[in-house]
């Protein structure tokens, strides 16, 4: 679900329900991180099931979930769930998880929500106070919009020329030291930021937190170069790439076009083509592109140095880990030869 399945919206879930219950089409929904509404908002407004995830907003276990909606249904599902005999024995939930799951879910009904709230406000509040004796930073509490993610969330900004970093870079800074800290960040319109979300803090977190931001955007630091060195080789052209993952490799291809510092072109992967970007400072080689899939985007980030005519070095692959490639010129021969337009259909095919 979403602001789109919202009522009044043309792709409503009541609109839907309203065109798929007449033709015998159930209709799920999912809900993985929204709250439990009780009774269902999304059963009351047409949907057969509702798919809610254990370990979001319910904290419960995080291999389980929630199934609510038509008994029959439901039932068939558990027909073809497992540790029943036969393909996906292994996909099994276990018994600690369902009885995990079963306490949130009473747990959810007795918490007193209101008083949740307040705590996680005050645990923003704690770091916003922290942090905006900074120069230049400035703070804001969110309220949420719609029924997932449904938490505050308190936004941290600062000019990035005037501190000499990013969100980005201090997002990934306290992704790889301890104490580590998952944390969302957002740059743009002249703008660094970070965003804090404060549902799943334990206590006494927040001020782990709001210490190592102040730490960080407190520290004096000098400015971050703005231009790029001269480029020391030229990657324009096609490119045999090799791609080696712990157990197999892929074969891929480049078509890279650089000016400057600065290159683009097309990276075909085995199932499917995407532009590609990158830099390129001295023999040093940055490439971005973004393999989409059904219900999935996987970012290839190539970073890798060119020498004796070839290109290699590591791909960062998001959730997917990492991998190695290697890439040599294609050889690649253009035909060169003169065609003919028929001037009409073909006579026999």
């Amino acid at each position: 679900s979403g602001a789109s399945s919202q009522p009044g919206q043309p792709l409503s879930l009541e609109a839907i329900a309203a065109i798929a219950k007449p033709a015998g089409v159930p209709v799920l929904i999912d809900a993985a991180a929204e709250n439990l509404t009780v009774p269902c908002i999304h059963l009351q407004q047409g949907a057969d099931v509702v798919a809610y995830s254990g370990g979001k907003a319910i904290c419960g276990p995080q291999g389980a979930g929630l199934l609510l909606g038509n008994k029959q249904i439901l039932m068939a599902a558990w027909q073809a769930s497992s540790p029943h005999h036969g393909p996906n024995r292994d996909n099994k939930i276990g018994r600690e998880e369902i009885m995990g799951m079963l306490a949130a879910v009473e747990m959810w009904l007795t918490r007193d929500h209101e008083a949740e709230w307040q705590r996680w406000l005050a645990k923003l509040n704690y770091i916003a106070q922290r942090v905006a004796t900074i120069a230049g930073v400035a703070t804001e509490v969110v309220q949420p919009a719609g029924l997932s993610n449904h938490s505050p969330t308190l936004v941290i900004s600062w000019d990035p020329l005037a501190l000499h970093i990013t969100g980005e870079q201090v997002a990934e800074y306290f992704a790889r030291n301890r104490p580590r800290i998952a944390i969302g960040s957002q740059d743009q319109g002249g703008r660094a930021a970070l965003r804090i979300t404060p549902s799943q803090m334990q206590p006494g977190h927040e001020q782990v937190v709001a210490e190592r931001i102040h730490q960080v955007l407190s520290a004096p630091r000098h400015p971050q170069p703005t231009e790029l060195a001269p480029a020391t080789v030229n990657m324009s052209g096609h490119w045999d790439l090799t791609v080696e993952y712990f157990t197999s490799s892929s074969h891929h291809r480049l078509f890279l076009q650089q000016d400057g510092n600065w290159i683009t072109g097309m990276h075909q992967s085995e199932l499917s083509q995407q532009p590609i970007v990158g830099t390129v400072e001295g023999d040093q080689i940055k490439l971005r592109s973004e393999v989409q899939q059904p219900g999935d985007r996987i970012p290839f980030l190539f970073s890798g140095r060119a020498a004796e005519g070839c290109i290699s070095g590591s791909i960062f692959l998001g959730e997917y880990l990492t991998a190695k490639f290697s890439a040599t010129p294609a050889n690649y021969q253009p035909l060169a030869k003169p065609f003919a337009i028929p001037t009409g259909p073909p006579l026999a095919t």
